[in-house]
């Protein structure tokens, strides 16, 4: 009886940034769990490669390139997601990052193509989405922040601030959607994937990240797609307008790296 309110059965789901890391195991989760999967990104290798092992489930799953950035692509691929697999119950809005820069230095144009790149392309495709969401009779939408949304630290004023836009937009938008579309978000604390992975083969700085870290470990992509799982399935059906956080207990920002603003 409690399994069963986890499965997706029936439903399609709209992963955008599943080509790899923490897009990639969303995925997979809502495809296990018998979504339909449409799976978004510029990269047409990472997209296929996913839909192809979400396929390996059982179910459908297609491959739609997608920059999130080009209005006109995130037309095509909600018109692609419906016209393909017949309806659309389940949006993961995952494309989002921007490099650490100290503030003095962050160019004027680089601060808001964060708030696009993070906010403004996850917001247009929610007002894409939810008229599908509605034909079908409910739907849920799942936003990934992260812990700087809600922690501080040198050189993320761009990206922090941007995903604390995100985080609020989806309370915002969960009590204007009420009952018929949940939404809801994943702060995401410090995960390894293939964009960390780089930073984390400096001397010592995995350990020094697990060691400020109260779970003593970094979070993998599967953390992060179980939640997803939750949020998106009727397990959480009465969960709208909340910020899971998921980051091994972090309190405090655990990248060991400070940036000197002066």
């Amino acid at each position: 009886m409690f399994l069963e309110r986890f499965r997706l059965d029936g439903k399609v789901a709209l992963v955008s940034g599943g080509g790899r890391g923490i897009g990639r195991s969303i995925a997979l989760a809502l495809a296990e769990a018998g979504a339909s999967v449409a799976v978004g990104a510029r990269t047409a290798s990472e997209i296929e490669r996913t839909a192809a092992d979400c396929q390996a489930y059982g179910g459908k799953a297609i491959a739609v390139e997608c920059d999130v950035l080009d209005p006109a692509q995130l037309d095509r691929i909600v018109g692609e997601t419906v016209a393909r697999l017949g309806r659309l119950d389940v949006l993961v809005n995952v494309a989002g990052g921007a490099l650490p820069t100290l503030a003095l230095h962050t160019d004027p144009d680089d601060f808001e193509w964060a708030f696009r790149f993070n906010v403004s392309s996850a917001f247009r495709l929610i007002q894409k989405a939810a008229p599908h969401m509605l034909e079908a009779g409910a739907g849920s939408v799942v936003n990934i922040s992260s812990a700087l949304s809600h922690l501080v630290d040198s050189g993320f004023v761009a990206y922090g601030s941007a995903k604390a836009a995100l985080s609020h937009m989806t309370r915002l938008l969960a009590f204007e959607f009420a009952p018929r579309i949940r939404v809801n978000a994943v702060a995401c604390g410090a995960v390894e994937t293939e964009a960390l992975r780089p930073f984390l083969s400096q001397d010592g700085l995995k350990q020094r990240m697990e060691e400020l870290t109260p779970m003593r470990r970094l979070g993998t992509p599967e953390d992060i797609a179980l939640s997803v799982l939750y949020l998106a399935s009727p397990a959480s059906s009465w969960v709208t307008g909340k910020i899971l956080e998921v980051d091994g207990g972090t309190v405090a920002s655990n990248w060991p790296i400070r940036l000197q603003a002066f």
